[in-house]
Order: C-alpha cells, then sequence, then structure tokens
C-alpha cells in the first residue's frame, strides 16, 4: 500500500511541474498557521512544517527551502529568502542517558524555539538559521549574506554573514533609517 501511495505522490508531482506548480502552491498556501497575500513559494521541492508556520504579505521564498519549527516561525512582510535557506527552530533531545537519539521522544526545555524574521528583510541563497538558545528575531531591514549560519538574533538593519554569522556592517546609519521609514511612510515606527 506504501508504495501505491509514493507511486500516486510521484506521478502528483510530475502533474504539479511547471505552470502546475502555482496551482499546487496556491493549495498548499492554506496549509500554513496564516498566509498572506503575494507569497511566493514551490512547494514540490521544498519542505515546510505548515501548521506551525505563520507568512506575511509580499514573501518569496526562493526553491529548496526547508523550515522545520514546533513552536513556530513568523515572517513578516516584504521579506525574500534566496534559494537553500534552512530554519531549523529545534533540537534532539541528546541529553538522555541510556536512549538513543533517534529514539528519544521527549524534549527538554530549550530544545525548541521560535524564529520571528521581521519586515523588510533578506536572508541569502543557503542561510541556515538556528534558533540559538531559545528563539530568535531577525530584526527589521537586515541582511543575512549567502552561506551565513544564524545563531544568534540579529539587529535592525544589521548586514550579518560568516559561520556562525557576525555583524558585517549596518545597513544604513541612523539618518538614513529615519529617512528611509519616512519615505516607505513608515514614519514613528
Amino acid at each position: 500500500m506504501h508504495k501505491t501511495i509514493g507511486q500516486l505522490l510521484v506521478k502528483l508531482q510530475h502533474l504539479f511541474r511547471g505552470g502546475g506548480n502555482k496551482l499546487f502552491s496556491l493549495f498548499m498556501k492554506s496549509a500554513f498557521k496564516s498566509c498572506g497575500k503575494n507569497v511566493h513559494f514551490s512547494p514540490l521541492n521544498s519542505s515546510f512544517t505548515y501548521s506551525t508556520i505563520e507568512i506575511g504579505n509580499d514573501v518569496y521564498i526562493g526553491p529548496k527551502a526547508t523550515f522545520s519549527a514546533l513552536k513556530g516561525i513568523k515572517i513578516s512582510d516584504k521579506v525574500v529568502f534566496g534559494p537553500g535557506v534552512t530554519i531549523m527552530a529545534g533540537n534532539h533531545n541528546f541529553k538522555s542517558i541510556g536512549v538513543y537519539i533517534i529514539d528519544n521522544h521527549v524534549k527538554n526545555d530549550g530544545d525548541d524555539g521560535f524564529i520571528n524574521i521581521e519586515k523588510d528583510v533578506w536572508i541569502g541563497a543557503n542561510a541556515i538559521i538556528l534558533k540559538g538558545r531559545c528563539g530568535l528575531t531577525i530584526g527589521e531591514g537586515a541582511i543575512v549574506g549567502a552561506g551565513a549560519v544564524v545563531t544568534r538574533s540579529v539587529p535592525p538593519y544589521a548586514i550579518v554573514g560568516g559561520n556562525p554569522a557576525k555583524l558585517i556592517k549596518m545597513r544604513f546609519s541612523e539618518d538614513e533609517i529615519r529617512k528611509h521609514k519616512e519615505k516607505l511612510g513608515l514614519d514613528n515606527l
């Protein structure tokens, strides 16, 4: 029976490739905890824990994404992800003596965290975002460089890169941030 279901899924996948991928994507948007308008992603070559992910408006998620969280991932408006981005908001319990890691289904406090990605963020290709100690935030307007491994919160308008990700520079000066927000109609926010 499993082989038959697998064969059916492969046939459905082939059916939805190309133009049909848009139809499948439209269908899969309803599986997210919430999903805004103008959200583009490729469910056929990506992996999501749909029911724990909230997505705002005007979001692009590149192909081959992997977003996994028990507690949740919140993606605000105007966020873009390059291809191959991974978000892992959980850990395995590896501290139980006499239990193989794969057999340990008990979670400890701190094994899982919440990932919050604020608006106007760009996450570069193949970046990896891990939960840190108990979750983290990628601040408004931040940029995570391609291939970066993020294990701590990123301040607003920071540009980070490397493994582990470190501050490279700020995207704007304080005055430029004020002007940027003013031009976007976000002054006093």
